[in-house]
């Protein structure tokens, strides 16, 4: 190649790559260009409706555009994240919990959308521990001693979980392997009817979000063995880490996030992430967000596509471990 037809063919890679910039930075600025749908997989009064009503308000503002919150119920949140993931308007986002973002396919291969292909991360909005919850009633004075008289019942006792293939029943399934344990599971629809069997003694344990455990161990219903956090966390402080209690190389964390279709353009979701992330980190927000069981992140793209990468490793692992599989 001669040097004038390099130089040509220099000058045209550099053309390109501006007009691509300034079309990135065109997209950026205009969006979004009229009203944004928020997703949810799960019904109203719901942890991630909760978490989606707190964000509407604040990013509508930030946005200059309508935010409306529409409930796309079933399959574990699975029927809203394939509706996210084939939305073709670009202004179609979802609230998500992280078994839609990560083990969704590994689970069932049927599930018409890849987590890790189709959806575009935008930011970690909160994580929190499972609270290992019991009857008040159950034997031992101590967390520790629990756990001893747990081990001697083996498969006489059993725990809920609200599904297979759920982050509870999974952490439950690796806390028997962890700890030496043998519950039967018990799928049930919810953790409202996890409490009510609890309480009515047809299961005698349950991994559950840290503030419907809160609720019902301050009304001396339910109590806390242990929270699934590598320490003590803070929306957990006055519950010890299972850890502290002798189970050892124990951390499981639920979390939720915003993501996108695929196709929503990188700028745009920079955008998205950077105003976010300054609307969960704002005092109003976290606290109400602490108040419902989240420990705020507020994350980059990036920092949510590690995660989800990760946890699909640790997730997809006891999976095949234990065969677990939904149809």
């Amino acid at each position: 190649m001669n040097n004038s037809l390099s130089r040509r063919v220099i000058l045209g890679l550099l053309a390109l790559s501006a007009s691509s910039w300034s079309q990135s930075q065109t997209a950026k600025a205009s969006w979004p260009e009229h009203a944004v749908k928020l997703i949810v997989g799960f019904p109203a009064g719901s942890s991630p409706d909760l978490t989606a009503r707190a964000l509407a308000e604040p990013l509508a503002k930030a946005l200059g555009q309508n935010v409306i919150v529409e409930n796309k119920v079933g399959a574990g949140g699975n029927i809203a994240a394939d509706f996210v993931a084939k939305s073709t308007d670009g202004h179609t986002l979802g609230l998500m919990i992280n078994g839609n973002m990560t083990i969704a396919r590994i689970l069932n291969p049927k599930v018409p959308y890849d987590p890790l292909k189709d959806l575009a991360p935008i930011s970690l909005i909160g994580k929190a521990p499972l609270v290992l919850t019991v009857p008040a009633s159950a034997p031992g004075e101590t967390a520790a001693e629990w756990l001893s008289q747990a081990k001697k019942a083996g498969d006489k006792l059993s725990y809920a979980s609200p599904g297979v293939g759920t982050v509870a029943h999974l952490g439950m399934e690796l806390l028997k392997t962890k700890a030496g344990i043998a519950p039967v599971h018990v799928p049930y629809p919810g953790n409202p009817q996890i409490i009510n069997a609890m309480l009515g003694g047809q299961v005698q344990l349950a991994l559950l979000p840290p503030a419907m455990a809160a609720a019902q161990v301050r009304g001396g219903k339910l109590r806390a063995i242990g929270a699934s956090s590598t320490g003590r966390s803070p929306v957990a402080a006055e519950v010890p880490s299972l850890s502290e209690i002798g189970v050892k190389d124990y951390q499981l964390e639920i979390w939720n996030a915003v993501a996108a279709p695929s196709s929503m353009p990188a700028a745009v979701s920079s955008k998205l992430s950077a105003v976010i992330s300054e609307i969960v980190r704002a005092p109003e927000i976290r606290e109400r967000l602490f108040q419902q069981g989240w420990q705020v992140v507020g994350s980059s793209p990036e920092g949510l596509r590690n995660r989800i990468e990760s946890d699909t490793k640790a997730l997809g692992d006891i999976i095949r471990s234990q065969k677990i599989e939904v149809n």
